[in-house]
């Protein structure tokens, strides 16, 4: 589904990514990992477009997407979560989550909605609620949404469990893997707590100062220790 092919990318004169090159297969989930500045949040920012690549492209299927524009990512079937749990705290939950479907030829139908609300019951209670409201959980609960309400093929997620309490992490965890298993989801995740992502994880891509170390089933990268101890911290 997303095959990413010798990108490279940099911020002025420092390489961020350098030549990496795995595929995100279809209907999986792809953990990417690696020590802070190992170039994870920047392969996101390549992928969909923030951050052009100097070198090399991704394909989600057989769309060339370094040369399309960001405004139209969305319409091709990618969504990108960034890290902060971005929302708009002045909007209540419902329009926040209205939001995702800005990009997309129709707007959310009731039906779209009540999904959303189904997979997040919190959000569903404070649908009505501006979203200044929400704990950090219900946050990233709500961008996760807003992010599935434009009907993606292809879920890039930065770093989801960032600051929350296990408890919540466990749940959206749970969660992005029913979204695997029942709509066949393609989804790339940045996490820094590597355990926790290859253990839901189907695939994992490991970097270090913008190469990449290996990309291989989760199975295999969370049972080798010595690239555990030497990458991965755990």
């Amino acid at each position: 589904m997303l095959d990413i092919r010798d990108l490279t990318a940099a911020y002025g004169p420092v390489t961020a990514l350098d030549g990496v090159s795995f595929t995100a297969p279809e209907g999986k989930i792809t953990a990417v990992l690696g020590a802070n500045g190992a170039g994870k949040t920047s392969l996101l920012r390549t992928i969909s477009g923030l951050l052009r690549p100097t070198k090399g492209t991704a394909y989600l299927a057989d769309q060339d997407l370094s040369r399309v524009p960001v405004e139209r990512m969305s319409r091709l079937g990618l969504a990108h979560v960034p890290e902060g749990r971005g929302v708009i705290t002045e909007l209540t939950v419902e329009e926040n989550l209205r939001l995702g479907r800005l990009g997309r030829a129709d707007r959310a139908k009731p039906t779209d909605l009540e999904r959303i609300y189904t997979l997040f019951p919190k959000l569903a209670d404070r649908r009505h609620k501006t979203a200044h409201v929400l704990s950090g959980g219900e946050r990233q609960m709500l961008v996760i949404g807003r992010a599935l309400l434009a009907t993606p093929k292809v879920l890039l997620l930065d770093e989801p469990s960032l600051g929350l309490a296990p408890r919540i992490v466990a749940q959206i965890f749970d969660l992005l893997k029913s979204l695997v298993e029942s709509d066949g989801l393609t989804i790339v995740l940045v996490e820094q707590n590597a355990r926790s992502a290859l253990s839901i994880a189907d695939y994992g891509a490991v970097l270090n100062l913008g190469k990449l170390v290996v990309h291989d089933d989760a199975a295999v990268l969370a049972a080798d220790d010595t690239l555990r101890h030497a990458y991965l911290g755990f």
